[in-house]
């Protein structure tokens, strides 16, 4: 099951690297629209290379994250780009921004942004969120946006994360997780999972799993429900409606206990 997971995870977001407008977590708009609606200014959207916003975010971490200029900043699932180039203004020349995606399309779509925006201190890596390929304790501040929702194993991906960062270092990240469990049906199905539906844990597992790999000073910064037009429009849930024939009001009541939020923890519980 979790490689079935992967590889339609895999091909799906190597589909919506190919194409101009996003199908992500929220379908039913421009990238620029849903991007504002999830906490992204106009000018943060405006500084980064045309095509590197997808709209597949589900919050804006970077602003909450509070890097600092010479920092070393990891990007869990970074997709086209967009996050790690709105980092690399913050952290500077002497600072250092590393993203990783497992879909080749995306680190390829990446890389030509990076080249095409002149960003010197952005590198992205293929490989996968559970196996980082980066050193133990070498790492400031991670941040990620609607991904580790989408791995199957969520807690390998937490312990990974404790492993790269230095002693104090921090983790922000975005990412939708449940009030309580949603009808088997969407729970059941693997292509849920693009749509960010099914791949999403109840709250208290999540930031259990955080806690579990070590992490101490867990808060989360901001919660909110997950916007139900969202998933109404999403693609992918359009088509779990028709396959397994549940209706939108059933989608819609399953929308009210998801949640997007904002959690932010700390590799050691006296450091910040």
């Amino acid at each position: 099951m979790k490689q079935d997971v992967k590889k339609i995870v895999k091909k799906g977001y190597g589909r919506i690297a190919k194409q101009k407008s996003s199908c992500g977590c929220c379908g039913g708009g421009t990238a620029e629209k849903i991007s504002k609606t999830v906490g992204y200014s106009d000018k943060e959207m405006g500084s980064v290379p045309e095509g590197a916003n997808l709209g597949l975010g589900c919050g804006n971490p970077v602003a909450l994250a509070s890097l600092k200029q010479g920092e070393t900043v990891l990007d869990l699932g970074a997709g086209a780009g967009f996050d790690c180039f709105l980092s690399a203004k913050k952290v500077g020349t002497k600072g250092r921004v590393i993203g990783i995606d497992m879909t080749p399309e995306m680190v390829a779509k990446a890389r030509k942004n990076a080249q095409k925006g002149g960003y010197k201190n952005v590198e992205f890596r293929l490989g996968e969120i559970e196996n980082l390929p980066v050193e133990d304790d070498s790492v400031d501040a991670i941040i990620s946006n609607c991904v580790i929702n989408l791995a199957p194993d969520k807690g390998k991906v937490f312990k990974e994360a404790f492993r790269v960062l230095k002693p104090g270092g921090r983790m922000m990240v975005s990412d939708i997780v449940l009030l309580k469990n949603l009808p088997k049906a969407i729970m059941g199905s693997v292509a849920a999972y693009v749509g960010c539906i099914s791949g999403a844990v109840k709250k208290e597992e999540y930031l259990g799993m955080i806690k579990k790999a070590g992490f101490g000073r867990i808060e989360i910064k901001d919660e909110s429900v997950f916007p139900i037009d969202c998933l109404a429009n999403d693609p992918t849930a359009q088509a779990i409606m028709k396959v397994i024939k549940i209706s939108g009001k059933d989608i819609s009541a399953a929308a009210r206990n998801v949640l997007s939020i904002k959690v932010y923890a700390v590799k050691g519980s006296h450091v910040s």
